[in-house]
């Protein structure tokens, strides 16, 4: 027994560097880091098995685990981190496979889990979970969620969600979500939503929403609502909505399928049913409905049944004709005119 006893001892001074017996929880079968290591060994070059992680600090490799790492786990895997079925680290950069993925911090590279992947901190590379993808800060590259995507910082690249995919900050690239897609920020680039999408900054590119377009800044671009579009400042560029289309200022063309409105509009309406300047406001260009209410100026041309407008400097069309400036002949049929 005590030659068995000796014999182990002398082995394993052999295989395991001075201090390792005493670091690492487990077994280390290296030359230095490099080599094979089961158990919690904290730092390893090369193979690495483990249930769950704790003590990890470095791998540069493989990193397989059964189960992910414990809350507070800040190990680093460079390479490979597998899971059988679960892994994660502190920080992931290179190759993740797993049926869930977790980073507590940072993730760059190429992430794939069937149930989902994410990240506390940055997400660089292209993550894809069966479930969803997301971030607590920041995303570069590409995100696809089964159900859903996010990111609690900016996004650069493409986020697409089955159901939502969105970003807490900004967004520029591809935003596409089944449901809805958004971004807290601003938008620039792409965003479209099976229902709705919005920003809650500014818009710049196209957006289209199955139902709704909103941004609470300013929309430059296109433009498409099922219902409706609209824009907390203004909306520069094209405007399509199926109910309606508005906002404070309108420089463009608007398309609406019943209504649309504005404070002030440069540019040309189309809605079938009614158009509106707010009081104080002014249309520069056309407007073609069924009731044009000018409630301020008006300089170009309006083409209704019924025109009215509280200061006439163009030119009205319709059955009846209402220009409230004008001294004499305010009201005509036919065509109302001031300079």
């Amino acid at each position: 027994m005590r030659v068995h006893r000796l014999l182990s001892v002398v082995v394993a001074s052999l295989l395991l560097p001075a201090g390792a017996l005493a670091q690492d929880h487990g077994i280390k079968i290296a030359a230095g880091d490099f080599g094979l290591g089961i158990g919690d060994v904290r730092r390893l070059d090369g193979l690495r098995l483990n249930f769950r992680d704790r003590d990890l600090e470095l791998v540069r490799g493989i990193n397989a685990t059964i189960w992910t790492p414990y809350e507070d786990a800040e190990g680093v895997v460079k390479g490979l981190a597998l899971g059988l079925p679960l892994t994660g680290a502190g920080e992931i950069h290179g190759l993740a496979l797993a049926l869930g993925v977790g980073a507590n911090r940072d993730f760059s590279g190429i992430g794939l889990a069937p149930i989902g992947i994410g990240a506390g901190g940055t997400l660089r590379g292209i993550a894809i979970g069966g479930v969803g993808a997301g971030t607590g800060g920041d995303a570069e590259g590409l995100l696809v969620g089964g159900v859903g995507v996010g990111a609690g910082g900016n996004v650069k690249g493409i986020v697409i969600g089955g159901v939502g995919a969105g970003a807490g900050g900004n967004v520029e690239g591809l935003v596409l979500g089944g449901v809805g897609g958004g971004a807290g920020g601003n938008v620039t680039g792409i965003a479209i939503g099976g229902i709705g999408v919005g920003a809650g900054g500014d818009v710049r590119g196209l957006m289209l929403g199955g139902v709704g377009v909103g941004a609470g800044g300013d929309l430059v671009g296109i433009a498409f609502g099922g219902i409706g579009v609209g824009a907390g400042r203004e909306l520069r560029g094209l405007g399509i909505g199926g109910v309606g289309v508005g906002a404070p200022k309108i420089t463009g063309v608007v398309l609406s399928g019943i209504a649309a409105g504005a404070e002030d509009m440069h540019g040309f309406v189309l809605a079938p049913a009614y158009f509106k300047i707010e009081e104080g406001g002014s249309l520069r260009g056309m407007s073609v409905s069924a009731v044009n209410r000018i409630r301020g100026t008006q300089r170009g041309l309006t083409i209704g049944i019924v025109n009215i407008a509280e200061e006439l400097h163009g030119l009205q069309l319709g059955v009846l004709n209402i220009a409230r400036n004008k001294k004499s002949f305010s009201v005509l049929p036919i065509a109302n005119y001031s300079k």
